[in-house]
């Protein structure tokens, strides 16, 4: 058993190494889940008892290794609430994923005991795209940790992307795991040497391909020229001091005055961060046209006869009935209300756009499960949130410029959503513009994984992302996923970029996600199949137990 403990944790330090930031590390996740599958058949071909439950074990600790070396900076998030009550906290994000990906192994071991071991090795892919993409749609989503995303530092190698999305990596980490750990059992097991042959011609099929096929993409795709000129801005705005001591109509003037040094008269969109506009209460949606701080912004358009301000903003919105799940009464009324972290466009006109964050952080931003976990509100309300219980929005918005120009506004957390950054694009977003705040991870690894994925949503959609940062770090991604320009972290800065404007449709965008969606329904399949197959050996164990009738 040491010895498969040690496997799991080499699996789990390779996957970890593998991770972004790190620079010409992803091939490692070639190979990375190797040792693990050997520990995995290590027990399977044992004589211990419970193997399923050592599975799990061994499945859950190299997983959690991986996991908690590479998002560390959660723990940086929660300081606020107390660095000693923060640590059991962090065990949430860090333990999650890892019972995840454990459970589906230990269900690629039930299968084991019903079919043989290569169909349940293609179908162990099915199980782990299934724990992926419930891991998107859940209450506790956080799929920060796809496998796909693995590849955002060498975003060369998966142009492919804008045909499959991040899950087409992720079939492709697992099909090369998998032929090594047979051409390492067919060498063990001493299998004839055709079998072999075959064996290592189709792992190098399988990794030469995909990646000649890129790096074809990449070095032939040409952008068609649209020219817009965008214009991004990064305050440097600590988090917390935010809210406590600096003035709010001084950071707007800020960013006013940082958009104004670099700005020209043919700029587009002005790109403010997450929740740039806020004060000590949320900013009414409705009476928006009289608030001091959109007058600010209309008088600084004045001189741009096209631009626009895209901007965060905490706003509210009051209703006469409870129309929403997340709206509250007012007390002592009859009137009910929502707080949104949105995103608002201000143009030189009576026109205003308002977007919701669809995609909310569980525990800062919404309460999981609802009443369930009531008695945790308190601390999620200290973890970035205002309220810990957000409203939202299911669909994308498309704001839309004068001049008619499609932006995506996604709010931070919502730029690891490939599917849901697609529907923008679907619905006329002719660039990807990221409002976000990475102060809350400090300077550590998170702020880098979290630019780096923005990577990937440029080569699946095959548009220019713009990056406001307000303590992160500020970019402008070109449709292969380079990052033409980039600020510093904890810079006061802004950068403007003449981009080119895309209103072509990809294969990703077009279909979506449906590589997870039909992976999890066969992993639904297989757990039917698995439960199916266990009653009916229950039954036969019944009947056997039952004594001879004359």
């Amino acid at each position: 058993m040491k010895k498969n403990i040690l496997l799991a944790v080499f699996s789990g330090l390779l996957l970890w190494i593998a991770w972004p930031p790190t620079p010409y590390a992803p091939v490692l996740l070639l190979f990375g889940l190797v040792p693990m599958l050997v520990a995995m058949e290590n027990i399977i071909q044992s004589n211990v008892r419970r193997k399923g439950n050592k599975i799990f074990r061994v499945a859950f600790l190299g997983f959690f290794i991986w996991n908690t070396l590479s998002i560390y900076w959660v723990y940086n998030s929660l300081k606020i609430v107390g660095e000693i009550v923060a640590i059991p906290i962090s065990f949430i994000p860090y333990s999650l994923g890892p019972l995840l990906m454990a459970t589906a192994c230990w269900l690629y071991f039930r299968l084991r005991l019903i079919v043989n071991r290569n169909i349940s090795l293609a179908l162990l892919v099915c199980l782990w795209i299934g724990y992926e993409y419930l891991h998107q749609c859940w209450d506790l989503k956080f799929p920060w940790m796809t496998l796909g995303n693995g590849f955002a530092v060498t975003h060369q190698w998966v142009q492919w992307y804008e045909y499959t999305g991040v899950y087409g990596g992720t079939v492709w980490i697992w099909l090369s795991n998998i032929f090594i750990f047979l051409i390492y059992t067919g060498l063990r097991e001493a299998q004839p040497t055709k079998t072999r042959i075959t064996q290592v011609s189709i792992w190098v099929a399988l990794v030469i391909l995909p990646l000649s096929f890129s790096l074809y993409k990449y070095y032939s795709y040409t952008e068609n020229p649209d020219p817009a000129n965008i214009v991004v801005v990064q305050p440097n705005i600590d988090p917390y001091a935010k809210v406590i001591s600096i003035p709010p109509m001084e950071q707007v003037n800020s960013l006013i005055h940082l958009s104004d040094s670099i700005g020209q008269p043919n700029t587009e969109f002005f790109l403010w961060p997450e929740t740039a506009i806020y004060d000590s209460e949320p900013i009414n949606e409705d009476k928006i046209r009289s608030n001091a701080y959109f007058l600010q912004v209309q008088h600084f358009l004045n001189k741009y006869k096209n631009g626009n301000v895209l901007t965060g903003i905490e706003s509210t919105k009051l209703y006469s009935s409870d129309l929403t799940p997340s709206a509250s009464r007012i007390p002592g009324t009859d009137q009910y209300y929502d707080v949104f972290n949105a995103a608002v466009n201000i143009e030189n006109s009576a026109a205003v756009q308002f977007y919701h964050k669809s995609k909310l952080v569980p525990g800062a931003e919404s309460l999981p499960f609802g009443n369930a976990l009531s008695f945790l509100k308190p601390v999620f309300e200290h973890l970035g949130g205002a309220t810990g219980s957000y409203g939202s929005q299911k669909e994308p918005t498309v704001f839309y410029s004068q001049s008619g120009i499609g932006a995506a506004p996604v709010i931070c957390y919502e730029s690891i959503w490939g599917g849901y950054v697609a529907d923008y694009v679907k619905k006329g977003a002719q660039f990807i513009a990221i409002i976000t705040n990475d102060g809350w991870w400090e300077n550590t690894s998170g702020k880098d994984q979290h630019l780096d994925y923005a990577k990937l949503r440029a080569i699946e959609t095959r548009r220019w992302v713009c990056r406001s940062a307000n303590t992160g770090i500020s970019a402008f991604i070109n449709q292969r996923g380079d990052i033409v320009k980039q600020s510093k972290w904890w810079v006061k800065t802004a950068l403007k970029q003449d981009i080119n404007l895309n209103s072509d449709i990809t294969f990703y965008v077009q279909f979506g996600d449906y590589i997870p969606k039909a992976g999890s329904l066969v992993a639904l399949l297989c757990i039917v199949f698995i439960l199916f197959k266990q009653l009916s050996r229950k039954r036969v164990a019944h009947r056997q137990e039952l004594p001879a009738r004359d």
